[in-house]
């Protein structure tokens, strides 16, 4: 579960998300929606801990970020553009992600490449793929390691049809699961087929719950 109490954010001057509370369960995708600037992947950073809160917390199954620990662990994360080594292959750049923590082995990372709808033995350069195949390699390293959460900023951004309809049969089965997914989308389709509660982002504010 995670449990945001209170959050404010203060930068410069600037009032970027006020009182936010909510409470996110595993099980579920959440969606959340608004313009540019509203406030939606500065919240995301703040729930990851890549920003600090001005006040208020965001506790991860009883663990307070920034508190108990510096940054949210057992969690998949695409925010903005995803970073790759240019010149190498995508399965090598994942590849390399998981020496990290030595979560994902080599079967782990062909299968989950291959369920992204990406082909494990290209040796196509990442800075050759299009937008669409680094969006979906994006995914892939953000799922391989099994994590019981997924925090993900546009992740439809780039793709076909065929890509969309991919991700999404792939999201709502790791729901199935039991994993809890935070998605923010423009694509109000993406939204209406995938979210079980959705909440509106204006000016900072977790204004309106749209749906339940």
């Amino acid at each position: 579960m995670i449990q945001i109490k209170d959050l404010n954010l203060n930068i410069k001057g600037h009032q970027i998300l006020s009182d936010v509370n909510l409470d996110l369960e595993a099980g579920r995708i959440y969606g959340l929606v608004g313009n540019n600037g509203s406030g939606k992947t500065m919240l995301m950073k703040c729930i990851c801990g890549f920003v600090r809160p001005t006040s208020g917390e965001v506790n991860v199954n009883g663990t307070v970020i920034g508190k108990d620990t510096d940054y949210i662990g057992d969690t998949g994360i695409i925010i903005e553009n995803p970073g790759f080594i240019p010149y190498y292959s995508g399965r090598r750049n994942l590849k390399l992600l998981s020496e990290i923590s030595r979560k994902a082995d080599e079967e782990k990372i062909r299968a989950t490449m291959e369920l992204c709808g990406l082909e494990p033995d290209l040796k196509l350069p990442v800075r050759k793929y299009s937008l669409g195949m680094r969006q979906r390699l994006g995914i892939a390293q953000a799922i391989m390691e099994d994590p019981s959460i997924l925090i993900l900023d546009e992740p439809m951004n780039g793709l076909d049809r065929e890509g969309v309809a991919v991700i999404r049969k792939l999201l709502l089965g790791l729901k199935e699961q039991g994993k809890l997914i935070l998605v923010a989308s423009h694509n109000r389709e993406d939204i209406d087929i995938l979210c079980d509660q959705v909440y509106e982002v204006e000016k900072g504010r977790v204004e309106n719950r749209i749906r339940s």
